[in-house]
């Protein structure tokens, strides 16, 4: 039964996307609910002017998250619902199914389902700026990325506190060597990890590129926190990556529709808070590898080698249009990536298992 609370929301998840999908995507080009305007990005080098493809990104609705959230929600409230009405089992059973496979639960859910509908909810009114295109905030890529930052850390500093004082979050696990205290500290050091994990949401720019990093970093952290005995959470984590499948489906190249803030920004945030609930934060980076990579790319190029050198160290960043400009086509980043993030999401699981 215990499997079975995680493959009902999985799948619940996934059919539930890959339905409402038509009825949201003829809303969003009824509503042509793309960019107006490019924005103006950091990177002004010859490349990226090549293989950024603007007239596509301003055909293409970029609300397609939307799909991933509410196939959350409703499979929440779906299975909820059903728990309720149909408390006990058959003949007279403790239990019926819907109650066992019902996931929403006080001591492992509430929290991070809260944050990833607030996040959700943010990231979606972002997303309506950007199609609305009016003033610099539309326009300047660096301008609306600051805004989110503050964002962000207000929402890690509310979690972080409530980790904090609330569920006696003191320490964090380091894998084959215990753990580590951290005290008051605990907090700051949560905004960090939630700040850094937010900066991974640069790899959402490709057609398919974010959707399936996101779903093997899920479909991990599913498979973690069933093996920690904590079921809820890894039903959430699997309905979320079912919601992602969903979208996906829809996402390969050519992509009907963009993730956007309304996915990007929730999938990253919650993704820190399920790290941290799992005990699994040090093993964050290497489960999310092409992640860390693809905004480590952004970083390395910005701060270390052209702000101070006025050097390039990769011909464009983030990671992925830098292969692009070697000559790789779309579809050739777009599967390597996916094949890198199955290979850490792995080597993230079995690391959890020897440590």
């Amino acid at each position: 039964m215990e499997i079975l609370k995680i493959i009902v929301p999985t799948a619940l998840a996934f059919f539930t996307g890959i339905f409402i999908t038509p009825f949201f995507t003829r809303y969003f080009y009824k509503y042509k609910m793309w960019k107006k305007s490019p924005r103006t990005e950091a990177d002004t080098s010859g490349a990226f002017k090549e293989i950024h493809n603007t007239d596509h990104e301003l055909s293409t609705p970029r609300v397609g998250g939307v799909i991933i959230w509410v196939s959350v929600f409703l499979t929440v409230v779906v299975i909820f619902i059903l728990s309720k009405l149909f408390p006990a089992g058959l003949f007279g059973g403790e239990q019926s199914i819907f109650d066992q496979i019902n996931f929403f639960s006080r001591s492992q859910t509430v929290v991070p389902l809260g944050v990833f509908f607030l996040a959700a909810v943010i990231g979606f009114l972002d997303d309506l700026l950007q199609i609305i295109g009016q003033g610099s905030y539309a326009k300047d890529a660096l301008v609306y990325r600051r805004v989110k930052i503050i964002f962000v850390t207000l929402i890690g500093l509310a979690i972080g506190s409530w980790f904090y004082f609330k569920l006696d979050f003191v320490s964090i696990h380091i894998p084959f060597n215990g753990d580590l205290w951290l005290g008051a500290w605990f907090i700051p050091f949560f905004v960090l990890v939630m700040l850094a994990t937010f900066s991974t949401s640069v790899i959402d720019g490709l057609d398919g590129l974010a959707g399936g990093v996101m779903a093997s970093v899920f479909g991990a952290y599913s498979l973690i926190a069933f093996l920690s005995g904590q079921s809820d959470i890894s039903a959430l984590a699997g309905a979320i990556a079912g919601g992602i499948l969903a979208f996906l489906w829809f996402n390969v190249p050519p992509a009907r529709f963009y993730m956007g803030e309304s996915g990007i920004l929730a999938l990253t945030v919650v993704l820190s808070v399920i790290a941290f609930l799992t005990d699994t934060v040090l093993l964050l980076p290497i489960i999310a590898l092409p992640l860390v990579a693809t905004s480590a790319s952004v970083i390395l190029q910005v701060y270390v080698f052209y702000k101070p050198f006025k050097r390039r160290l990769f011909l464009v960043t983030p990671l992925h249009h830098h292969f692009q400009a070697l000559g790789w086509s779309r579809e050739k980043v777009v599967m390597r990536y996916w094949i890198v993030s199955v290979v850490s999401a792995i080597t993230g699981v079995i690391l959890y298992l020897v440590s």
